[in-house]
């Protein structure tokens, strides 16, 4: 509360919630003399000023979002019996939009693929779903991302981003190749947050009541349409608004234009899992919709801005490990390795009891035997800390097969996916290159490709490089090596690349 001339009605406190005496003068000897070291609130404020931000994430460090609601439309209960998903319930939720490679002053609209990240607070618990605006990854094992992200990072000596570090690891992980074209695309490049799609990418697994299991995939529609800049575009942009997508989604919720997206799955039978031709829990792949064709879910509308950015957006925290009742994960590698990696990552960056923070409290009670640690902002009492237990306190003690679990069996070895007919590492990006791409998209992709290849690319990589390309395409590759040796590549534009 401020009084007319701007000044609070209320003194000011320290955390104790005793008076702060003053926030404009240290104590000091004589008004021209040492400040001295009892000026107890003077070094509170700087001691919590040093530590006022939490160290940025690894990857997604640089973001923002807001909060909304996810209204199921349609009746999927015969593949899923979450509550959030049954027909005419309404979720409360909160999104976070990132970009992976760049740290946090780095721009919105340098190339690269944008975090997709939502946390529904359903009547169920927390339900996390970590995605991207593409539907696969660079990888298919969870062992290469430390490795991937920091190809995409800065050398160890300069400290400089390098294309040619970029460039080495993806030509020796030909599995990047779908990713990669959909990056050098029109997709690393998305005009704002509200005019592009989002997708859960990874495969997991619905059970409805009766307890039948289902894979499926999400994929979130914009309803702004697709828009996209071109590199000039954008690069003139990180030059002259560095925070521009982050811009753009607080001004259209501020004057109530809210942003809508319609979300729709592809489901595949359990015991279909088994024997399709392609892996469907690999990352790296899409499921052709002529097989699976899309089945609407239900619109997702964002409407309500963060009052904190800190407290509610940088603060937020999520796993695809958080899953509700009728949702489970599925033998996706790397989706099993973030289910780990994604909430420890939290409890390094923001704290054990990164859980117990407002932003990431489910709406629900909670009864958890997890105790003390830094910081708890919530705690049981006198409850009893152990289970089993004879002071009241529930536990729980299920036994028996899992509902959202699935078969395994064989002897422990370190390897690659069992390889199934149409399991290759180049024929959807080169789908993708030839029958989605029109002519003028695939003009930008090799410009794209070659500008890149052309920022310090060094031998044997760049060989490599063309190689790969002409795996996709063989037309394609030709004419980016073409434009690479002739050295009629156009600049690369900055951040390009970096994913």
């Amino acid at each position: 509360m401020a009084t007319q001339d701007g000044k609070s009605k209320y003194p000011s406190t320290m955390s104790t919630g005793a008076p702060a005496v003053s926030d404009r003068n240290s104590l000091t000897i004589g008004q021209d003399g040492p400040i001295v070291l009892h000026d107890v609130h003077f070094l509170e404020q700087m001691a919590h000023f040093n530590r006022e931000k939490v160290i940025e994430r690894l990857p997604h460090a640089k973001g923002a979002g807001a909060f909304g609601t996810f209204e199921t439309t349609e009746d999927v209960s015969k593949y899923t019996k979450a509550a959030l998903f049954q027909k005419g319930e309404q979720t409360e939720l909160l999104i976070r939009f990132s970009t992976v490679a760049g740290e946090q002053g780095s721009p919105d609209t340098w190339r690269d693929v944008r975090g997709f990240s939502l946390k529904f607070y359903t009547s169920e618990g927390n339900y996390d779903l970590v995605g991207n605006n593409t539907p696969v990854f660079f990888v298919r094992d969870p062992m290469k991302f430390p490795h991937f992200i920091r190809s995409q990072r800065r050398l160890p000596a300069s400290g400089l981003r390098d294309n040619h570090m970029q460039w080495d690891f993806w030509t020796h992980n030909p599995e990047s190749a779908h990713q990669v074209t959909y990056l050098m695309g029109q997709r690393g490049l998305p005009r704002t947050w509200r005019n592009m799609n989002g997708y859960g990418s990874h495969t997991y697994m619905w059970v409805n009541e009766a307890g039948d299991r289902f894979w499926v995939k999400y994929h979130f529609h914009t309803q702004q349409g697709m828009k996209f800049f071109s590199n000039e575009e954008a690069s003139a942009m990180s030059g002259s608004d560095s925070d521009f997508h982050r811009r753009d989604l607080f001004a259209a919720i501020e004057k109530g234009d809210f942003p809508k997206w319609k979300l729709s799955v592809q489901v595949m039978p359990y015991e279909e899992g088994r024997t399709y031709r392609i892996n469907p829990f690999d990352l790296t792949k899409t499921w052709p919709h002529a097989d699976y064709p899309l089945i609407p879910v239900g619109t997702m509308t964002l409407n309500r801005n963060p009052e904190n950015f800190h407290a509610q957006i940088e603060q937020a925290a999520f796993s695809p490990g958080n899953t509700v009742p009728g949702i489970g994960l599925s033998p996706d590698k790397m989706l099993l390795g973030r289910a780990f990696a994604y909430n420890d990552a939290q409890r390094n960056r923001i704290g054990a009891n990164f859980h117990q923070l407002p932003v990431n409290q489910p709406k629900v009670p909670v009864n958890t035997y997890q105790f003390d640690g830094p910081m708890p902002y919530l705690h049981s009492g006198a409850a009893a800390t152990y289970a089993p237990n004879s002071e009241g306190r529930s536990w729980s003690d299920e036994t028996g097969p899992v509902h959202d679990g699935w078969e395994a069996d064989g002897a422990m070895v370190r390897s690659a996916y069992t390889l199934r007919p149409d399991d290759d590492d180049f024929s959807q990006p080169g789908t993708l290159v030839r029958e989605v791409m029109d002519d003028a998209q695939r003009d930008a992709l090799v410009d794209t490709v070659a500008g890149s290849l052309s920022g310090g690319v060094r031998e044997p990589v760049l060989s490599r490089a063309f190689d790969y390309w002409k795996s996709v395409d063989p037309e394609v590759g030709r004419r980016i090596e073409e434009k690479v040796r002739s050295g009629s590549a156009p600049q690369p534009a900055e951040g390009m690349g970096e994913a």
